[in-house]
C-alpha cells in the first residue's frame, strides 16, 4: 500500500502538499509543532493515498517521502 512520510523538521507548513493532493488527505497537524514552529503537514488517511507523488513534487522543501 503506498504512504508518505513527512520529515517534520523540514516541513514549513506551507500547505502547497495539502492543496496539491487530489484525495484531499494531507493536512497540516493541529497538535504538533516542530522546533521552528510550524505545524508539519500529516497523512490524515493512508488508507485512501494512491502514492501519486503530487504533494512531494510541490513540496519546495523536499520534506515528503513517497513509498510505492
Amino acid at each position: 500500500m503506498p504512504k508518505i512520510t513527512v520529515k517534520e523538521e523540514t516541513c514549513k507548513g506551507c500547505e502547497l502538499c495539502v492543496n496539491s493532493c487530489p484525495r484531499k488527505i494531507i493536512a497540516l497537524s493541529k497538535d504538533r509543532i516542530n522546533s521552528k514552529g510550524y505545524h508539519p503537514a500529516q497523512l490524515i488517511d493512508p488508507e485512501k493515498c494512491t502514492g501519486c507523488a503530487s504533494c512531494a513534487m510541490m513540496c519546495p522543501d523536499v520534506a515528503i517521502i513517497v513509498e510505492r
